[in-house]
C-alpha cells in the first residue's frame, strides 16, 4: 500500500524443525508489523542440508547476495552436514558476512519453568577471533611439528612433541570492535554495566589483550555505562549465585558460546533464547537451539525463541513499536499457561498442549 514503511528482508526457513519454527516467527512479525502501519517483504531462499544435493553446498552464493543486499536476514534452524568441508552454514555466514556480534539477551518470563526469577542479561559473544577460529594442526602430522618447533624455539614453555595444536589469536581490533559494541548497545538500551570477562590471569598474552582493550573503551563511556571485569571461571559461579547483579556481558568466542548457554539455562533453556549475529553491513537473526530432525513435521517445537529473535530483528531495523507489541503479546500466552507448547507446561505430557503453529496463533491474537 501507498505510504506504508515496507522492509525487505531475507527470510531462511532452515530444515529440521526449522520450516515450521519460521513460519510460526514469519506469521506473527507480519502480524506485528502490520498492526503499527508497516510491512515486510520476504525474500525466501533455503539453505542447508535440504538443498545439497541441488547446489553441492548447504549455503549457496544466491542466499549470501540476498543477505547482503537486504542486509537482514531471519533464518530457522540448519543442520550441519556430517563428513562436507564445512563445519557449520551458522559459521560460513558469520565469516562471509564478518557477522563478529553475537547477541543473545537470556531474560525470564512467567510462566517459564526455571529455578530463577527476573533474570534480564544480555551476552554479547566475540565471533571471528579466538579458538573458534579453526586455526589447528592434527596430531603427528608435519605442520604440527613445524608449529612445535617454531613455538618451542620461542618459548621457555615447551610443546609435547606429538600434541594436536590450536591457535588462539585475538587482536585489538577485534577486541575493540565488540567492546563498543556491547557498550553501544548498553547506552542505547538504557542498560546500567557491561562486565568484561576473561582468563587474563593465566592467558595474559591473548585474555590480557581483551580485557586491556576493554578498559580502554570503557574510558570513553565513563558517567554513562559501568564497568567491571570478571575471570571466567568466577562469573560462572557468580551468575549462578548472584544472577542479579549482572547486566550486559561482553566475552571473547569460546567463553562466549558457553556462558551463553549457562544463561539460557538460568531462563529456562534454548527454547526462550532468541539471538543474532551482527556485523558492520548485515544482521541475522536465529533461534539459538539446533534443528531437532526428529521433530520435524509434528507441529509440537515451542517457536518462541524464533519469535523473540524476529523480536530482536524487529528493533534492529527500527520497528519498536511492533517489537514491543510481538514480545508483550509472547509474554501474555506463555504467562497465560493455556495455549502452550507441552514444554511450557508444568507437566510435559499435560494432554492440553498446543502445537507450534497454534500457539503462534494465539499470540497474534494476543497482539
Amino acid at each position: 500500500m501507498e505510504g506504508v514503511l515496507k522492509h525487505k528482508i531475507t527470510f531462511i526457513p532452515g530444515d529440521g524443525v526449522g520450516p515450521e519454527l519460521s513460519d510460526a516467527a514469519r506469521r506473527c512479525i507480519e502480524a506485528a508489523v502490520t498492526a503499527v502501519g508497516s510491512a515486510i517483504e520476504w525474500e525466501i531462499f533455503d539453505a542447508g542440508i535440504d538443498v545439497m544435493e541441488k547446489y553441492g553446498t548447504p549455503l549457496p552464493q544466491h542466499v549470501l547476495d540476498s543477505i547482503k543486499k537486504n542486509k537482514v536476514a531471519i533464518k530457522g534452524p540448519i543442520t550441519t552436514p556430517v563428513g562436507t568441508g564445512i563445519r557449520s552454514v551458522n559459521v560460513e555466514l558469520r565469516k562471509a558476512l564478518e557477522l563478529y556480534a553475537c547477541l543473545r539477551p537470556c531474560k525470564s518470563y512467567k510462566g517459564v519453568r526455571s529455578r530463577y526469577e527476573d533474570i534480564d542479561l544480555v551476552i554479547v559473544r566475540e565471533n571471528t577471533e579466538d579458538l573458534y577460529a579453526g586455526v589447528e594442526f592434527d596430531a603427528d602430522t608435519e605442520e604440527a611439528k613445524k608449529v612445535t618447533d617454531i613455538v618451542n624455539s620461542l618459548s621457555k614453555k615447551q610443546v609435547r612433541q606429538g600434541s594436536a595444536i590450536s591457535i588462539k589469536p585475538i587482536s585489538k581490533f577485534g577486541a575493540e570492535r565488540i567492546v563498543k559494541f556491547a557498550f553501544d548497545y548498553a547506552v542505547k538500551n538504557k542498560r546500567k554495566k557491561v562486565t568484561c570477562i576473561h582468563k587474563a590471569n593465566i592467558m595474559k598474552a591473548t585474555d590480557g589483550l581483551f580485557l586491556a582493550t576493554a578498559r580502554q573503551v570503557a574510558g570513553e563511556y565513563s558517567g554513562k555505562v559501568d564497568f567491571e571485569d570478571r575471570i571466567v571461571d568466577n562469573i560462572c559461579m557468580q551468575l549462578v549465585q548472584r544472577p542479579e547483579e549482572y547486566d550486559v556481558l561482553v566475552l571473547p568466542n569460546l567463553y562466549g558460546d558457553i556462558i551463553s548457554d549457562l544463561c539460557a539455562g538460568l531462563v529456562g533453556g534454548l527454547g526462550v533464547a532468541p539471538g543474532a549475529n551482527i556485523g558492520a553491513d548485515a544482521a541475522v537473526f536465529e533461534a539459538t537451539h539446533g534443528s531437532a530432525p526428529k521433530y520435524k513435521g509434528m507441529n509440537k517445537v515451542n517457536p518462541t525463541a524464533m519469535i523473540l529473535s524476529g523480536v530482536l530483528m524487529l528493533r534492529h531495523i527500527g520497528e519498536v513499536k511492533a517489537a514491543d507489541k510481538l514480545e508483550g503479546a509472547v509474554k501474555k500466552v506463555i504467562g497465560g499457561g493455556k495455549d502452550v507448547t507441552y514444554d511450557l507446561k508444568p507437566n510435559r505430557n499435560d494432554p492440553s498442549a498446543v502445537g507450534t503453529s497454534q500457539m503462534a496463533d494465539a499470540i497474534i491474537k494476543a497482539l
